[in-house]
């Protein structure tokens, strides 16, 4: 019989008090322990010291240390979705005196861990705190001691907060002042920094966040800002050549403009949702940048802007996405001023394209990166979510991209094809499959993809998502009649060996 690791820990708590029964777990090794361990979250984990002083001393023996204020609610938190910008929803929806009982859970505990120091191997700890109450005066002064006394040399640090993005402006700029008393309080968690995550914070000087950020924090490798700025359309300029930061993400944010002066170790930035119609980005140094990606759903009005100068300064990146969320395109169109930029392109996602849209406007990027391998694409049908303007009854505007003349392919490195939400009834589908099919000579595998599973919103509404012209092919009949369509010879302007892929909720079939 299979017990889950909470299960057997439980048990054997129990088992502590019935000494005539055998304690499952008391014969196994300190590795095989320690590995359970590493599976729980550290309130279980505190509980397992009870069992005796072996168990007590165990935690130490762990390479990593966390404590993360979501696994003392009293009501367990909501599972974070995959979209990471929807994070901050599920700590606004957390009831303040669940807050406070999570927080005086955890309090206890890091005193129970970190009061004395332990000859263990630990060097890393990850914290997740609320700020709240008087609970910082707590933790603070146990997080300072650890390294001192040289117990944790790295600090993954999120503070979380109750609010969602609409947060009044005053209660951001309150929030920063409490954060940076924190850091100020306790000077020497900053250099211990290796990871940071904060939330609804309003820098009232922009010298300050960078002071903070870029200064101090000499190990910092991730930084993650959920709707965080420095004032409404303020720009925000990074100028940090000794900064070691490989990772930087917004999401939500009212800055009207990043410059990444100097960023000599950046390898990812990944901003979702900005809220201007201006260029959003600017690059400078960033020598390593590989990946980039950007999520924003535009206003009907957007104005777009030009991709190629936004990259400018930023032309080794191998990885890009853009997600328009199902509304108009932000970029303007664009194609050989495009190469310079997509020199050493290996993958281009392009996901969010509202479902009635044309496809073929891709095909001028994919012109502008012969060196492609993965090319993907994804069709967005929400009910949930419809634009105020639609609901006046404006409409979406069309990608107003000229689809480029059949030109030799014969450079594309083009090898697999992912196309998510795959609708064969919806005329432009089949078209752009047969397109991309017919331009590239060296592609391998053509995937066709179900759309996910609807989300809630579209659930709890009884307004699932149906394509235009029809749903997924499930059965091998359909699907094979679709293979064969794709491949047609009348149609299909050259031979194409790739296999074709189905891919639904349920299985995957190969053509």
């Amino acid at each position: 019989m299979a017990y889950s690791v909470p299960t057997l820990l439980l048990s054997s708590m129990e088992q502590n008090n019935k000494p005539q029964e055998e304690d499952r777990l008391g014969a196994l090794t300190d590795d095989i322990l320690l590995s359970i361990l590493g599976s729980v979250d550290l309130a279980t984990a505190a509980r397992t010291s009870a069992l005796s002083t072996r168990w007590r001393s165990l935690p130490w023996l762990l390479p990593e240390l966390n404590l993360h204020v979501r696994d003392f609610l009293p009501v367990p938190c909501p599972d974070y979705p995959v979209a990471a910008a929807l994070r901050i929803f599920f700590y606004s929806k957390i009831p303040a005196q669940h807050i406070n009982q999570a927080m005086a859970s955890l309090t206890r505990a890091a005193r129970s861990f970190l009061r004395t120091k332990h000859s263990g191997t630990v060097t890393k700890m990850s914290l997740e705190i609320y700020l709240v109450g008087n609970y910082s005066h707590d933790i603070g002064p146990l997080v300072r001691d650890v390294i001192d006394n040289g117990t944790v040399r790295e600090l993954d640090l999120t503070i979380a907060d109750d609010k969602d993005f609409r947060c009044k402006h005053a209660d951001m700029l309150q929030k920063a002042r409490v954060v940076d008393g924190f850091f100020s309080t306790y000077p020497n968690v900053l250099p211990c920094l290796t990871r940071l995550h904060l939330y609804n914070l309003r820098f009232a000087e922009g010298d300050m966040l960078h002071r903070t950020l870029f200064d101090c924090c000499k190990q910092l490798q991730h930084l993650s800002l959920d709707h965080c700025d420095t004032g409404d359309g303020s720009v925000w300029q990074i100028d940090a050549p000794s900064s070691g930061l490989r990772v930087l993400e917004l999401r939500y944010s009212y800055l009207k403009r990043l410059e990444v002066r100097c960023l000599p170790k950046l390898e990812l930035l990944r901003w979702e949702v900005w809220l201007h119609n201006e260029t959003p980005l600017h690059f400078g140094s960033v020598p390593c940048l590989k990946e980039l990606f950007l999520l924003c759903g535009a206003d009907i009005d957007h104005p777009g802007f030009s991709l190629s100068q936004l990259l400018d300064g930023a032309t080794d990146i191998h990885t890009l996405t853009l997600n328009f969320q199902g509304e108009k395109l932000w970029i303007q169109p664009e194609s050989r001023q495009l190469r310079a930029a997509f020199s050493k392109l290996r993958k281009l996602s392009i996901y969010g394209i509202y479902v009635e849209f044309d496809l073929l406007w891709t095909i001028n990027l994919l012109e502008a990166a012969p060196t492609v391998e993965v090319f993907e694409v994804e069709a967005f049908e929400h009910p949930c979510s419809v634009p105020f303007w639609a609901r006046v009854g404006l409409q979406r505007v069309q990608p107003s991209w000229k689809t480029p003349g059949f030109t030799s392919c014969s450079k594309w490195q083009l090898r697999e094809l992912h196309f998510g939400s795959f609708s064969p009834l919806v005329g432009h589908h089949m078209l752009f499959v047969r397109e991309v099919m017919g331009r590239a000579p060296k592609l391998e595998t053509v995937l066709l993809m179900e759309n996910e599973e609807p989300c809630k919103k579209c659930k709890a509404m009884g307004a699932l998502p149906t394509p235009v012209g029809g749903m997924f092919p499930r059965s091998k009949d359909e699907q094979e009649a679709i293979a064969k369509q794709l491949r047609d010879k009348r149609i299909v302007s050259s031979s194409s060996a790739a296999k074709i892929v189905f891919k639904s909720i349920a299985s995957t079939v190969v053509f």
